[in-house]
């Protein structure tokens, strides 16, 4: 019985033009071939499963191919066949992480010199070249500079800052990008096909995202999953293959947050925890949505280009209008706190049941970024029109005691009945928004800072009422009326009302913060006030 090979060794690339996403390097490195101008030494970076070993491997089989297509192997030649069967003493693959001390660099620079055997030129092939010591990397230095014609440096690293600048400048370097998730799905798809695995586009979307532009990646997600079920393998199945929630249900939990559900969100919460999805695996997503929500939010449709996929669907992109941008950095970081004490926690569920309630309460916390999170909120609110502060109506009194009298009692009447949201009478002859008019006029004249008394709502700290000709200004507080009872100020207030009125009026200030003295002489004239007809508030 044939022994199982995995897909990502199996379907490894063979020429340049089986490379999926890296078409300038490969495109590169088929002119210096064709062209005969090689370098003596390369260094390939980028993320992992990206093609970096692949690319290595085929360039040495090009530059030794007895027929070369233009600049591909023909992997037919003796050459190319002992290469890939690693039966080719010329051609060593060396991991850098085992053999990183200076005395394997020197064994194989001692080897170096000698010329090869079976193939024309000698490739040395060293994966992982940051895990060499700092003396490795010195002892390799004069031979990367000045090595043997016969002789192919092709070094390969994920993390290119531990590469000391000696040997940068030394080789040629080539970039590996994350390949594209369109790419990566194109690959999937025809691997599946050659392995008579019925994949859906939605599921073949799904491993690309999570492959996170490593092909690699997305053909042991795909091996995975296909020998784990039979029949149509679909996103549900993915889903329940790898033990993730799926973008439909973090959406969903996503909206409870924004709505502050926090009973709904820890329901659907236990319902995956008891269908055994992986915690972190469900945070993680949480977090990919989180950030694409936050890109839509602050870079709008032009952030669509850099979504993860998580947020594809169009009712998990609403959740933008129900998140501000400082509550979901606070989900962020959050969720990211969460998932780095994952690796020392001893209850996960716990921490994740935590996570969920601080996301959806931001009132029990009391930093400075949950504190954000609310304001801004409030402020996006009140921006949009959602939220309004409820003004309490301008209440008057109702009638007094004396049932002929039906003008409305002074509010230091002991006598007067309870108040009663009822509009206030107007005086027939008083213009339709005198007051607004005049409160209008006084600010264009005055300016600040008296302007600033002179509002037309019913919680302004200056009312007008008319009594007879005269207007008397009364002020909530003896401040206001301090700084109103000025000739100058009178002065113009009695113009624009004389001239809004059509007569002469003259304006007095009323302070009605002040306690008067209990004098029965005043009391009798303030009845016979509250009695005259002419007194009326003016109502808007």
């Amino acid at each position: 019985m044939a022994t199982y090979q995995a897909l990502y060794r199996k379907y490894r690339p063979q020429t340049f033009d089986d490379v999926s996403g890296q078409l300038a390097v490969t495109q590169t490195l088929k002119t210096q071939l064709m062209t005969g101008k090689m370098s003596h030494a390369y260094l390939f970076t980028g993320s992992r499963g990206t093609g970096k070993t692949s690319c290595a491997k085929i360039l040495a089989k090009a530059v030794n191919c007895l027929n070369p297509d233009n600049g591909n192997p023909c992997n037919c030649c003796e050459a190319c066949r002992a290469i890939d069967s690693g039966s080719c003493m010329d051609v060593l693959e060396i991991d850098a992480a085992s053999n990183n001390g200076v005395d394997n660099v020197r064994d194989l620079r001692d080897d170096a010199v000698y010329t090869p055997s079976q193939v024309k030129m000698r490739v040395y092939i060293i994966d992982e070249v940051h895990m060499l010591s700092i003396s490795a990397f010195n002892a390799l230095l004069k031979i990367i500079e000045e090595p043997p014609e016969h002789l192919l440096f092709i070094l390969a690293t994920t993390e290119l800052h531990k590469v000391p600048a000696t040997i940068l400048s030394r080789c040629q370097r080539f970039s590996f990008r994350r390949i594209s998730q369109e790419d990566i799905a194109a690959r999937l798809q025809y691997v599946a096909y050659q392995e008579n695995i019925d994949l859906d586009d939605s599921a073949a979307r799904v491993l690309a995202r999570l492959a996170d532009g490593g092909l690699r990646d997305g053909l042991s997600l795909l091996d995975q999953c296909a020998s784990a079920t039979t029949g149509e393998l679909t996103a549900q199945r993915v889903y329940a293959c790898l033990g993730i929630a799926g973008e439909q249900t973090c959406g969903e939990l996503m909206g409870y947050v924004a709505s502050h559900d926090t009973k709904r969100a820890l329901e659907l919460f236990n319902r995956l925890y008891t269908e055994g999805k992986d915690l972190s695996a469900m945070l993680d997503e949480m977090a990919c949505l989180t950030r694409d929500l936050l890109v839509m939010k602050t870079a709008g449709n032009g952030g669509i280009t850099m979504l993860s996929g998580v947020a594809d669907d169009q009712e998990v992109l609403q959740l933008t209008k129900a998140l501000t941008s400082g509550e979901l950095v606070r989900i962020m970081n959050l969720l990211q706190t969460t998932l780095a004490g994952f690796t020392r926690s001893a209850s996960r569920r716990m921490d994740a049941e935590l996570c969920i309630v601080q996301m959806c309460q931001p009132e029990l916390d009391l930093d400075a970024k949950a504190l954000n999170a609310r304001l801004t909120r409030l402020e996006e609110q009140i921006k949009s029109g959602s939220f309004t502060v409820a003004v309490q109506p301008q209440k008057v009194q109702a009638a007094s005691q004396d049932a002929d009298d039906d003008r409305p009692p002074m509010p230091d009447d002991a006598n007067a009945p309870p108040e009663q949201d009822v509009p206030a009478p107007v005086q027939a002859d008083t213009p339709v928004g005198f007051w607004s008019d005049l409160c209008s006029g006084i600010r264009k004249e005055l300016g600040p800072p008296t302007s600033g008394f002179f509002v037309a709502t019913p919680n302004a700290p200056v009312q007008g009422f008319l009594v007879g000709d005269r207007l008397e200004l009364r002020c909530g507080n003896d401040f206001t009326a301090v700084m109103l009872d000025k000739p100058a100020i009178l002065e113009v207030v009695s113009r624009k009302a004389s001239v809004l009125l059509n007569r002469p009026v003259k304006a007095v200030v009323v302070d009605m913060s002040a306690k008067p003295k209990s004098n029965p002489r005043m009391e009798q004239l303030m009845n016979f006030g509250r009695n005259h007809p002419d007194i009326v508030k003016i109502k808007e």
